[in-house]
């Protein structure tokens, strides 16, 4: 999109959140809020959009990406104040302005696109983009002319009730054309109650300029509306955004037995034909290959990189490991920071003691490895190719040789190993 800016509006309180976390960190799907409207300023090619920060900046500013641009509202004043505290940054911009709420991070990609591309198809100063909702509750009622274009934004409280009966809500984000838009900021004046500016306010003075000047696009699915103020509607979003990533990898060709019952992150990738059972949990930055088979009752969190056609099942944890082609772990383990060659076989009940109290320390195991049920491998240690590990065996730190068969507390090779 060339001629294109993004400022993203990540200054609110979030007080009803009651929490010390900034409401634009708060997570969902395994990112934070903030990070979806990041993603779609960098989809639509934007690589240095300008974000408007006030509560909670230090924590806020240290999550951004290098190359963003920082504004920070002081006072919180209203949507109206955030973006014109932009304007000395974007004094030389002459091009479309996006604005996007952080706190209203379900709007899909394609839609922002549709918004910019009507806008710009229409010359307008500025273009909604809304929903339809069956239950508008108290969002904003969009009022349009004959005409179809925008004749206001009627806040709920002040709307009457053929106003209050209109479906059609406004969403928040909005592609203005730069210039009109701080051309207008310079009018608005402080509501009356809570002596805010408000950016809804510039849409009715652009609207009074001229017929047509303010033109609406609706979104495809209701959710996109969504606003977080709290945490039941953060909790409302994430499983919105969790039934999208599932309905995105299906359509890639992973099988998901029970949707209702499996919990996968943004930024996991998953191959082809890999099957997921009910109660998984993947986490962030996971990468899982082709016809893998996944549960039930597994997690893996960061860091996991599953080959090929690997088996993890029930009652298994995974964390900042690789795994080969064809390893099998079944049942009842756990593997933290290791390295897990192909064709090995992880036994019912395996632990990786990977954490002394002070430092957590590597685990490699090599390829076509058997390890016995109940084994405990303390890190660091590595473990040969082909070797064995007995049953209920602990293999201190060291190394096992390739091959080998090792029994016992402390793990002790057998004086004839049935692997030479």
């Amino acid at each position: 999109m060339t001629h294109l800016q993004v400022i993203i509006l990540a200054a609110g309180e979030g007080t009803r959140m009651r929490s010390a976390v900034p409401k634009v960190l708060h997570p969902i799907a395994g990112r934070p809020m903030l990070g979806y409207t990041l993603e779609a300023a960098q989809a639509l090619g934007v690589r240095d959009p300008i974000i408007v920060i006030g509560a909670g900046a230090v924590q806020v500013r240290a999550a951004l990406p290098s190359r963003t641009r920082v504004v920070v509202q002081t006072e919180r004043r209203g949507t109206g104040d955030a973006v014109e505290r932009t304007r000395r940054l974007l004094s030389r911009f002459r091009g479309d302005l996006l604005v996007l709420y952080a706190d209203a991070p379900l709007v899909r990609v394609e839609n922002l696109r549709r918004l910019i591309q009507a806008h710009r198809t229409s010359g307008a100063a500025a273009t909604l983009l809304t929903a339809e909702l069956d239950e508008p509750g108290s969002y904003g009622r969009v009022v349009r002319n004959g005409d179809g274009s925008v004749h206001a934004i009627v806040e709920h409280a002040e709307a009457t009730d053929d106003e209050r009966a209109i479906r059609e809500v406004n969403i928040g984000h909005a592609c203005f054309d730069a210039t009109r838009l701080f051309a207008a900021l310079r009018s608005v004046r402080p509501s009356q109650v809570k002596r805010e500016y408000y950016l809804t306010d510039v849409i009715g003075r652009l609207a009074a300029e001229q017929s047509g000047s303010v033109q609406a696009v609706q979104a495809q699915e209701a959710s996109e509306a969504m606003g977080i103020n709290s945490r039941k509607e953060l909790a409302q979003a994430a499983a919105v955004m969790r039934q999208r990533i599932l309905e995105r990898l299906m359509a890639q060709g992973v099988t998901i037995i029970d949707p209702a019952n499996t919990w996968i992150d943004a930024d996991v990738v998953i191959g082809q034909d890999t099957t997921i059972l009910p109660y998984v949990f993947i986490e962030s930055g996971v990468r899982i290959g082709r016809r893998c088979r996944i549960g039930p009752f597994a997690r893996l969190r960061s860091g996991v990189r599953l080959g090929d056609e690997v088996r993890v099942g029930n009652f298994t944890e995974l964390v900042r490991s690789t795994v080969g082609r064809g390893v099998k772990m079944n049942h009842f383990s756990y593997l933290g920071d290791a390295t897990v060659g192909a064709k090995t076989n992880i036994g019912a009940g395996t632990v990786t003691a990977n954490y002394d109290g002070r430092r957590k320390s590597k685990t490699r195991i090599g390829a076509g490895a058997f390890i016995g049920s109940d084994t405990v491998l303390v890190a660091p240690v590595s473990v040969g190719a082909g070797a064995v590990t007995g049953a209920g065996c602990v293999v201190p730190r060291g190394r096992v040789p390739a091959k080998a068969v090792v029994v016992g507390v402390p793990a002790r090779p057998l004086r004839k190993s049935r692997r030479a």
